[in-house]
């Protein structure tokens, strides 16, 4: 027979001093840690300031019923996820309201003591199913993190010995040799970068990530991307062109990590692309945003392929190579900055990545912060 551990914390919300004790009573032998309160702005708060396992909540109460107070913990990024009975005496459109709101469950009154008490049980059972399943997750993120950034050291020091490799520290190299060397530099350039790509995701996602918000000049950003790249394209015969405004265009935000998004697109943009042109095209939108297009004619990203590719791992048919993270991240970082990225592509005819992100609000004076 299940048992409920006296770690398990209830919250019961109803506005009647006897509904209280009758649930009460019935939970008693249940080992359980009860909390009662009688009415939702006192629950709101005692859910804000501790964890609870389950929530049983009447619907009919004065001032803000069980509704309102479903729609504000469901709707609070900060409150982790808590089961929820309603427990009312409505009829069947009110129970189907509940639950389409984010209740997971209901009971009808008068209570039935067995029911209450199966549908407590059950509730609680998937709370721990719940709780397990994201601690599993959290082990294995905090596993990659560990992994990845162990393996970060001995792909830098091989790095550098395969630079001063082919710079002829130990000697002069035969151009067999010579040719050996980078082709193992380019591969290990390739796997340090995949292992940073997970590093940095693991930071925005954990949210350990630091930022330095700055007056950010958009213009000379995508410049100097521009120039950075323009050997790449040039290698691929590709032309490499901005549309930019004459006048700066000035975002509050890091300037390294923008740079990273738009190093992450082009470089992708010219990758894909066999013939043609790449194309970076900044706009301000109106007083309070900018956009940023990514224009390439490569060979296009099929519809399927298009819903997924901002999740992590998530490459599509048309990335082949590399870690599937390079899109993710830069959505984070667009997020991070309250921008967005969106797609829009056609198969053999080209891609367009469009970032739209608020303009900078601030005096031209303004120092550096760190965000966190």
């Amino acid at each position: 027979m299940f048992s409920l551990s006296n770690r398990d914390r209830v919250l019961v919300v109803d506005d009647s001093p006897d509904n209280l004790l009758l649930i009460q009573s019935i939970l008693e032998d249940e080992d359980l840690d009860l909390v009662t309160v009688n009415n939702g702005q006192k629950a709101l708060e005692l859910v804000a300031q501790q964890p609870f396992h389950l929530i049983l909540l009447d619907v009919m109460m004065p001032h803000m019923d069980g509704f309102e107070i479903t729609r504000h913990i469901r709707n609070d990024p900060d409150i982790p996820y808590i089961p929820i009975l309603l427990i009312t005496a409505h009829a069947q459109p009110s129970v189907a309201l509940g639950l389409d709101i984010g209740a997971d469950d209901f009971i009808r009154k008068p209570v039935e003591i067995d029911e209450l008490i199966a549908r407590v049980r059950s509730l609680l059972r998937f709370k721990h199913t719940v709780d397990e399943k994201n601690m599993i997750v959290r082990q294995r993120e905090d596993f990659a993190s560990r992994l990845t950034h162990d393996m970060r050291t001995p792909l830098i020091a091989a790095d550098r010995m395969l630079n001063l490799l082919l710079q002829g520290a130990l000697g002069e190299l035969s151009e067999a040799m010579q040719e050996v060397l980078r082709t193992m530099s380019r591969s290990n350039a390739n796997l340090l970068e995949m292992v940073n790509n997970i590093l940095e995701v693991y930071r925005y996602e954990s949210e350990r990530k630091t930022f330095y918000f700055s007056r950010v000049d958009l213009k000379t950003v995508i410049t100097n991307v521009l120039e950075e790249l323009r050997p790449l394209a040039q290698e691929k015969q590709l032309q490499l062109q901005g549309e930019l405004p004459e006048v700066p265009v000035w975002l509050e935000g890091d300037r390294l990590a923008v740079h990273r998004v738009l190093v992450n697109l082009v470089s992708n943009a010219i990758k894909f692309t066999d013939q043609g042109h790449v194309t970076v095209k900044l706009t301000p939108v109106d007083q309070e945003q900018v956009q940023i297009q990514v224009i390439d004619t490569g060979s296009g990203i099929s519809p399927e392929d298009q819903l997924e590719i901002f999740e992590r791992f998530r490459q599509g048919k048309h990335y082949n190579g590399g870690s599937g993270l390079g899109l993710h991240l830069s959505k984070l970082i667009l997020e991070a900055h309250q921008g967005q990225i969106s797609l829009t592509s056609r198969l053999q005819e080209g891609s367009t990545f469009t970032i739209t992100l608020p303009l900078s609000q601030t005096p031209a004076q303004s120092e550096e912060k760190k965000v966190v």
